[in-house]
């Protein structure tokens, strides 16, 4: 619980003066507490987008934009990357403590127990066209496992919780592997059980029957990397969805199909889409200062996709982690004839020596390195957002799990300042004139 009446702020309305009291939270801004404030006053907030809005308690994770710090229950990202994985980081997230051996082996094992997805889901797939974009098979297969697994929708049984979590962390890369597969026309491929999260993932989209299929380390590494960095990420667009679901008392099911139909967006899971989109217009590394003009431009519609963050101002530490994974991928990889891999490159160099940019501290982000990993390691643009989803699932369980327990815990229903038409009268047809 945070910190409560150590101040209080005082509103005048009219001739009456009321009391709100101020909150405090372990770290961040300190918030208005505005619960009493209609009752109060007959007033409303008005906060388009919620900015400046704290919808809920939470103790999972924490942003400070303006210092470029993002903590995973306390765990500065960095030391997370260098010395963790992404099975322990989903612990982390959703126990809130490291954990033991003995711990991590256990949940280890119950993740991997149900990896696997029930046989009649490969038929679903058919319903859907070949060229359905992955995304939109992930929206309905996912909220349809609530009918496959209807065992575990009991929100109120913590056990079932706990089935449901597992079940949704651990089946998410079978059933984005299989969209990808399905895409292609290749036969889905089972996961293996000593294989780590992200290698199986791996395998599972890129094996085929006919070969054996050995993950590259360096690969895995970045793709576990990729998985942590994007966990959770606060209150953002689609974990709100997946609360806001969740409030109604939804399964956890469909409320983590409701957090991938807002991932979906471009203006938020489709970033790194964005920016190879962009890399694609720009096409050419003579063309580069052309657009590096057309972004100074004020009154050019076009932006640099991948530079800068709404929420951090002084630089984005996934990114300062990704860039050292993109360029050991790409040595790995011996990529060295990849036009679009090497404009984004080229690119990358003139943004972070142009004083502009520097001075704006518009520098790369985790969309620009995500972006450009993937490509590399062969996965479809397509694909991309999918990757992900995956990663955010454990942050949209963890989110939601401590929403369901949480004692302040409302069904989500935002006010709104009214702009139509006042009450009138109704006119019979007849009469409206012709």
């Amino acid at each position: 619980m945070p910190d409560e009446h150590t101040m209080k702020v005082h509103l005048s309305y009219g001739d009456k003066t009321i009391e709100l009291p101020v909150l405090n939270g372990t770290d961040g801004p300190s918030v208005l507490d505005i619960r009493s404030l209609y009752a109060q006053t007959g007033l409303l907030t008005f906060d388009p987008g919620f900015t400046s809005t704290a919808s809920c308690e939470s103790s999972i994770t924490f942003i400070d934009g303006d210092e470029g710090r993002l903590l995973y229950r306390g765990y500065p990202i960095q030391e997370l990357v260098q010395q963790s994985d992404f099975i322990e980081v989903a612990y982390l997230l959703l126990y809130g403590e490291l954990p033991t051996l003995s711990e991590r082996a256990r949940f280890s094992e119950d993740v991997t127990y149900h990896t696997l997805v029930h046989e009649q889901i490969s038929a679903f797939y058919n319903g859907f066209r070949r060229d359905a974009h992955p995304m939109a098979v992930m929206v309905g297969v996912v909220g349809a496992l609530s009918a496959f697994y209807h065992d575990s929708l009991d929100i109120h049984d913590a056990n079932l919780r706990e089935i449901a979590s597992f079940r949704l962390i651990a089946k998410m890369p079978t059933l984005a592997a299989m969209a990808y597969k399905y895409s292609i026309g290749q036969p889905f491929v089972y996961p293996k059980n000593e294989l780590s999260y992200a290698a199986n993932l791996l395998r599972m989209m890129f094996a085929v029957p006919s070969e054996n299929y050995i993950v590259n380390p360096v690969l895995e590494r970045a793709m576990d990397l990729i998985l942590v960095l994007h966990a959770d990420h606060e209150q953002n667009a689609s974990t709100s969805t997946v609360r806001l679901a969740g409030s109604s008392a939804a399964n956890p099911f469909a409320c983590v199909a409701s957090g991938i139909a807002a991932l979906w967006g471009p203006a938020h899971g489709g970033a790194n889409e964005a920016v190879l989109a962009m890399l694609s217009e720009i096409a050419t590394k003579e063309r580069i200062p052309e657009f590096i003009k057309r972004a100074k431009d004020k009154n050019d519609p076009f932006r640099l996709m991948g530079f800068g963050h709404r929420i951090y101002k002084n630089f984005d530490p996934r990114a300062t982690i990704m860039r050292q994974t993109c360029h050991e991928v790409l040595n790995e990889l011996g990529i060295k004839n990849d036009p679009l891999l090497d404009l984004a490159m080229e690119l990358e160099k003139i943004a972070l020596e142009d004083d502009y940019f520097i001075e704006r501290k518009l520098y790369p982000n985790v969309d620009f390195y995500s972006g450009i990993i993937l490509r590399a390691m062969q996965i479809p643009v397509s694909m991309f957002t999918v990757i992900f989803a995956v990663a955010r699932t454990v942050g949209w369980v963890a989110q939601w799990r401590e929403m369901i327990t949480d004692p302040l815990q409302k069904i989500g229903r935002p006010r709104q300042l009214y702009c139509g038409k006042k009450e009138r009268r109704f006119i019979p047809v007849e009469k409206r004139g012709r």
